[in-house]
């Protein structure tokens, strides 16, 4: 069993910055694959970006170049920095992790791009 905590949520306003942080209750980073998903008003849950135990990332075309996925062993973390926030970035964020047939999620973070 894995618990997943994420933090970092909060409000902002457009063209601002956030990062999220997702802390597992333990190491899993060296074979789970890490992600963040977020689910807007109305909206179904989407992948935002993941990360995989091989260091692999992969982003949605919608935040490509503005978010960057990364992982602290240091920290036991995993990151999301987000930058040049927009409107449409508002959202429940949600840390996952999956292995095989495992798959864990966090309770959310909340972001609101709000002028």
């Amino acid at each position: 069993q894995v618990q997943l905590e994420e933090s970092g949520g909060g409000l902002v306003q457009p063209g601002g910055s956030l990062k999220l942080k997702c802390t597992p209750s333990r190491n899993i980073f060296s074979t789970y694959t890490t992600a963040w998903y977020r689910q807007g008003p109305g909206e179904q849950r989407e992948l935002v970006a993941s990360i995989t135990a091989g260091g692999i990332t992969n982003y949605s075309n919608s935040v490509k170049g503005r978010f960057t996925i990364s992982r602290s062993n240091a920290e036991n973390t995993v990151n999301l920095q987000m930058n040049n926030l927009q409107f449409e970035d508002t959202a429940v964020y949600y840390c996952h992790a999956n292995w095989g047939d495992l798959n864990y999620w966090g309770q959310g973070t909340r972001v609101t791009v709000s002028s």
